[in-house]
């Protein structure tokens, strides 16, 4: 769809390390960084903000780099839920890294004065990975733009990297990915193969109760994809993911007029397996949605810096738009009628009382 994408690449400014930048409040949301950048980015978001936000290390890639989540909600004593967020599984979705950057800062800088997301982090723990495979990731800002994979080496080094989207233990392998190394949908060895995998499965899996939502960034094709991926039947709960993914898609329609699609990934994008969206749901996460991001094929993975803003910006109201749903499904809701029990409870035992001394 792209007539020359050698020629965006070579227009295309970001090859220029960032590395001037000395503090967090000179730290430009409106540019790709390296991932050397976003790691001293990562520390000065937890150094500066330590009442909300704690790093933490999930694991090693292949090529001994260390993966970090971050922890965001207000302090509690009761134990709380968790909205899960990955970015940067596609080494070559840059825009997807940055989106979980800008998310990050939204909802540090703003949950004083935006109530839902105050609410939100009061019940909520929001774990966001900001990039899964940096290895693949740090190949695309070096070597290979448009790389895909990560870097794992395969069939005695002939070939480079598995598609993380398609290693996950969920019908792994069987359709839309392939077992040839040189392919961009190679599945890996086996399921959970690779140690990015691994890390995450194992992670959630310890914290598997408490997950109301999975969400994963991608990019591209501005749709919002649910499960299933390697077959035609749906989810449990696939009529309300609809509806919740419905509005998610008109909340970041109203900011700058982008169009969303939202249905099952075999429904309206094409069938695979192995997808982390599909795995979260197998393990019984209620909601768990894959964001692809802007655009629609003028730039594809090319996404120019100007529109990291408004792609940022409207996917931010289409979060918070599941975000809300959330705090009204499983805390608002809950506590009235929590409130309400205890009230027609409260005024049976004044009954009874008040007959018993009649």
């Amino acid at each position: 769809m792209i007539d020359d994408v050698q020629k965006l690449i070579d227009e295309n400014p970001v090859n220029e390390y960032r590395s001037q930048r000395k503090s967090l409040s000179s730290f430009d949301y409106t540019k790709y960084h390296s991932m050397d950048e976003i790691y001293k980015w990562m520390h000065q978001i937890q150094e500066t903000h330590k009442n909300l936000a704690t790093l933490h290390y999930l694991g090693s890639t292949y090529e001994i780099r260390s993966i970090y989540y971050f922890k965001i909600g207000l302090p509690s004593n009761k134990k709380k839920k968790i909205i899960w967020m990955d970015c940067g599984i596609h080494a070559r979705e840059w825009i997807s890294v940055a989106f979980c950057q800008w998310f990050i800062k939204e909802i540090l800088e703003n949950h004083n004065s935006n109530q839902v997301i105050h609410k939100a982090l009061e019940n909520i723990d929001f774990y966001i990975l900001p990039v899964l495979n940096i290895d693949g990731f740090v190949y695309s800002w070096d070597k290979e733009r448009l790389w895909r994979k990560s870097r794992s080496p395969h069939n005695n080094g002939s070939c480079h990297g598995v598609d993380l989207n398609r290693n996950f233990d969920s019908n792994w392998c069987t359709i839309g990915a392939s077992k040839n190394c040189s392919d961009i949908t190679f599945c890996g060895t086996g399921p959970a193969s690779e140690p990015e995998v691994h890390a995450v499965s194992q992670l959630l899996n310890s914290l598997k109760s408490d997950i109301l939502c999975f969400l994963t960034m991608h990019s591209y094709g501005q749709l919002i994809l649910l499960p299933y991926g390697y077959t035609q039947n749906a989810s449990i709960n696939h009529e309300e993911m609809m509806v919740v993914g419905q509005k998610a898609a008109t909340k970041i329609a109203e900011i700058h007029g982008t169009q969303y699609r939202v249905g099952s990934a075999s429904h309206i994008l094409y069938s695979n397996s192995g997808s982390s969206r599909d795995w979260a749901a197998d393990q019984g996460f209620n909601f768990s949605y894959t964001f692809e991001l802007r655009d629609n094929g003028t730039f594809g993975f090319m996404l120019p810096e100007n529109q990291i803003k408004p792609t940022c910006e409207e996917t931010t109201a289409g979060i918070m738009s599941i975000v809300e749903y959330l705090n009204e499904k499983y805390f608002i809701n809950a506590s009235n009628m929590l409130c309400g029990t205890l009230w027609i409870y409260l005024s049976l035992s004044i009954i009874s009382t008040y007959y018993s001394f009649i």
